[in-house]
């Protein structure tokens, strides 16, 4: 078990929030709102950031310096629609896309979206190559044999397994599971890593019926401290800078929210940034709890990560407001104190 410390020295400051908002306004042939909901993910996309959506089918490009999106239309679930929650009666039928990564592949680039797996119908993955070119193209891939075999390391998978965050490093795609959901008689749920060879999993959903999908190794189980007594759990995750080394730096993201099982939101009393650094002789984990000017805790849900192009004291977050009817938000953050520098030697 690698425990999180709470570190005073770091600092995130609050610079701005955006609205997220597409700019050709609502689509009503395609389901689509005006606003894009449930910000779940981020990734670049050239000059602009990914923004995958848990409860629409929907991946918004957004410029960070207006907050107006263009859109990747993704496939229509069940009775032809692309919105879901509570209020439709239909949430039960969402993807739950909560996991964004931008892959170089030899044919360009490839945004990979991955389902929760917090109940069979979200065990799908979406790629979506060239994303917001003429010549996009995008495949929807049912993938229970992933699935299942992360349900498997219950190391990894717990009691009640919630994907949340990927990142890419090297040949290796590392998934984070978010332990938000309830305890069993097989256990307790569990904030926890695995990797999984990506060469392995690009075949396997080239061919999911005919391939074998790769089994995950180098589980690690984490504690990742409270805000206001609730347990924090991994939102998202991202190679800090860029840096797909073998030993990168990673950020990540978590939230702490009353959530009775990980299908159900609960009340949120806040969140952190975190980094998880595995370049010395063990892995350090030290993360600072989003609070406004006067000390606060800011009870915002943190659900999505990038690290800014140029500038290494620059991070971007998405809040999911668990609200169908309210934008997510775009939020720059600053980081100051002592946050390790990612081309420090190991």
């Amino acid at each position: 078990m690698i425990h999180a410390q709470h570190d005073p020295a770091l600092v995130v400051h609050l610079v701005r929030q955006l609205p997220l908002r597409y700019a050709a306004g609502a689509d009503h042939a395609f389901d689509r709102p005006a606003h894009v909901r449930a910000g779940s993910g981020l990734a670049w996309v050239g000059e602009r950031l990914a923004v995958v959506q848990d409860d629409a089918n929907f991946i918004a490009l957004v410029d960070p310096t207006t907050g107006l999106a263009d859109c990747v239309v993704l496939p229509a679930g069940a009775d032809g629609v692309r919105q879901f929650d509570t209020g439709r009666g239909n949430k039960k039928h969402k993807f739950d896309l909560e996991a964004l990564v931008n892959i170089d592949e030899p044919d360009g680039p490839m945004l990979l979206a991955i389902g929760s797996g917090s109940s069979k119908k979200r065990e799908r993955v979406v790629t979506v190559r060239r994303a917001g070119e003429s010549d996009e193209t995008l495949a929807l891939i049912a993938a229970p044999g992933l699935y299942e075999a992360l349900r498997e390391a219950t190391d990894f998978s717990g009691s009640d397994m919630n994907l949340e965050g990927a990142v890419l490093i090297g040949e290796v795609l590392r998934l984070f599971g978010r332990g938000n959901g309830e305890a069993t008689k097989h256990g307790v749920p569990l904030d926890a890593t695995c990797d999984v060879h990506w060469p392995s999993v690009r075949a396997y959903l080239a061919q999911p019926d005919q391939v074998a999908p790769p089994k995950p190794t180098r589980l690690r189980q984490y504690t990742l401290g409270e805000a206001n007594g609730i347990r924090l759990s991994f939102t998202d995750a991202t190679v800090a800078w860029g840096d797909r080394s073998a030993r990168p730096l990673i950020l990540y993201t978590a939230a702490a929210e009353g959530s009775p099982d990980s299908r159900r939101d609960g009340e949120v009393a806040g969140s952190a940034i975190g980094v998880l650094d595995t370049r010395g002789d063990a892995t350090v984990m030290r993360y600072a709890l989003l609070r406004d000017p006067q000390g606060a805790l800011l009870p915002l849900k943190v659900e999505g990560i990038a690290c800014g192009r140029a500038d290494q004291r620059q991070v971007f977050v998405v809040l999911d407001v668990d609200d169908p009817d309210a934008p997510s938000m775009l939020c720059e953050l600053r980081l100051d104190g002592p946050w390790p520098e990612p081309n420090a030697p190991a």
